[in-house]
């Protein structure tokens, strides 16, 4: 994991505007929405793969996830780019924001328009985790929100060599960026002055999106709106056909060691992930190939399912 955030770091310099991906909402019996994408990195591209990622409404993870072996620095030209913009919707009630950690996505429904918006967000480091399993309201909004750092945030910047300082004024290079939905007592869902976090663990903990999606929350969010926290790296659905689908993240690691490590972080062993690889209506291959690919893209596993590029 510490690899993504040194490739991420090194496209700082990348800043780029985005939207949300608007999706209208399924029938209550079915929660599988869109369809992948793929496009071809034009010839004499000078673009790193966070400039498609923005393009596209992604996160960063997410687009790595979905092209593996894709040069991060600037993927080469005919090369062709799959665009994870089908998904699972979370398995929560349809209302309000719902963040889904494990996948660095939120999700956001609102109110009588039928749809949903998905945002790409930035989350909390190892050890500066961002909630997970709450249920929260959004409690006020501040736009231009100044930044007053703790005293713990300020010692760690303080062990790798940098003075961090105690109050940052509301402006461009202020890290919370130009608005702040707050939630909850200490956590906020806000922009940023380095787009390049967005799809990574980079945060103290906060939630982080691009500019244009901040804005869109902060303008159309009212206090008082319902936020749920959740951490689901496997997401499964049987749809109305009876046709199963699995998507599977890469979980979250629980501590600093395992971030830094290279080796894959267990998938959690519940009773709803056993339920979706298991059965005579399950493809078992399919479903194991799913659970070791970790593509963030859901695959039909369905018996009869053959292994396709997702995996």
């Amino acid at each position: 994991m510490i690899r993504l955030l040194s490739l991420a770091l090194g496209l700082a310099a990348v800043i780029h505007s985005a939207q949300a991906v608007t999706y209208p909402l399924p029938s209550e019996g079915s929660r599988l929405v869109g369809a992948p994408l793929i496009v071809t990195v034009p010839e004499g591209n000078t673009q790193p793969l966070e400039y498609f990622s923005a393009q596209y409404g992604q996160g960063f993870s997410n687009m790595l996830e979905a092209n593996p072996g894709v040069d991060p620095f600037l993927p080469k030209a005919g090369t062709a780019l799959t665009i994870p913009q089908q998904l699972i919707l979370p398995d929560t009630v349809r209302e309000g924001i719902v963040i889904n950690v494990a996948e660095m996505r939120l999700y956001y429904y609102p109110p009588g328009s039928g749809t949903v918006e998905v945002l790409p967000i930035g989350i909390g480091q190892a050890g500066r985790e961002t909630p997970r399993n709450w249920v929260t309201k959004v409690e006020r909004k501040q736009e231009a929100p100044a930044w007053t750092p703790t005293a713990n945030t300020r010692r760690e910047y303080a062990k790798e060599g940098k003075t961090l300082p105690a109050f940052v004024p509301p402006g461009e290079d202020n890290p919370m960026g130009l608005y702040a939905i707050y939630i909850g007592k200490l956590y906020a869902i806000h922009g940023t002055n380095a787009n390049f976090g967005i799809g990574l663990r980079v945060s103290q903990g906060c939630i982080r999106l691009r500019k244009d999606d901040i804005k869109y929350l902060f303008d159309n969010v009212p206090v008082g709106t319902r936020v749920q926290l959740i951490d689901r790296p496997v997401k499964a659905t049987i749809e109305p056909d009876g046709l199963r689908w699995l998507e599977v993240h890469e979980p979250l690691s629980r501590n600093r060691a395992e971030f830094e490590s290279d080796k894959k972080v267990p998938l959690p062993m519940t009773p709803a992930l056993n339920t979706a690889t298991r059965g005579t209506d399950v493809n078992a291959s399919v479903a194991s190939a799913a659970l070791t690919r970790r593509s963030g893209m859901p695959v039909m596993v369905s018996a009869g399912a053959a292994n396709s590029g997702q995996l």
